[in-house]
């Protein structure tokens, strides 16, 4: 159950750092931002996501 947290919290990490160079290639827009913007501001929600289930994670712990 832990190596799932670890994942889970690089999970962010891994969207926002590590794959910048590899989206930075992509000139397309989309929604009116560059594709760069738009990848990071997709990166807010599936932080929000990875908390989220952080978060349901360490409830279940709590009932156990």
């Amino acid at each position: 159950m832990k190596l799932n947290r670890v994942i889970i919290t690089l999970i962010p990490f891994i969207w926002s750092v590590g794959m910048v160079p590899f989206v930075n290639k992509s000139k397309p827009i989309i929604m009116g931002l560059p594709f760069l913007a738009f990848w990071e501001v997709a990166g807010i929600f599936v932080a929000f996501a990875c908390i989220g289930a952080l978060y349901h994670l360490d409830q279940q712990d709590k009932k156990k």
